[in-house]
């Protein structure tokens, strides 16, 4: 049986089809290809640079703030009292001793 007409007409459809379905997938294996030779191996990626020293921490804001310090009083300008017992300058209530055993006291 012959498809006259109408079997070529099908194939480029087809083919146009498959064409137009796999270019997303394609551009994407070309950009995650990209990503990854860009950089050395083993390198971290940046998320952006900060200023702040290294007794501080960039905050959410974009500030420098002093990082959770050990004291047997609580520092000028201590927000909270850690878990750990360490003494937090944090300007956010959000995350405050995260990493110290959360907040034991407020001050």
């Amino acid at each position: 049986m012959r498809f006259g007409g109408t079997r070529p007409a099908l194939i480029g459809r087809s083919t146009a089809l498959v064409k137009r379905s796999a270019l997303p997938a394609l551009f994407a294996a070309v950009l995650g290809a990209a990503a990854l030779t860009s950089a050395p191996a083993g390198a971290a990626p940046v998320l952006m640079e900060t200023a702040c020293p290294s007794s501080q921490y960039e905050n959410v804001q974009g500030n420098c703030v002093q990082r959770p310090t050990e004291s047997d009083t609580a520092p000028n300008g201590a927000t909270a009292r850690c878990g750990d017992g360490t003494y937090s300058f944090s300007r956010n209530h959000r995350g405050t001793c995260s990493h110290h055993g959360g907040v034991s006291k407020w001050l």
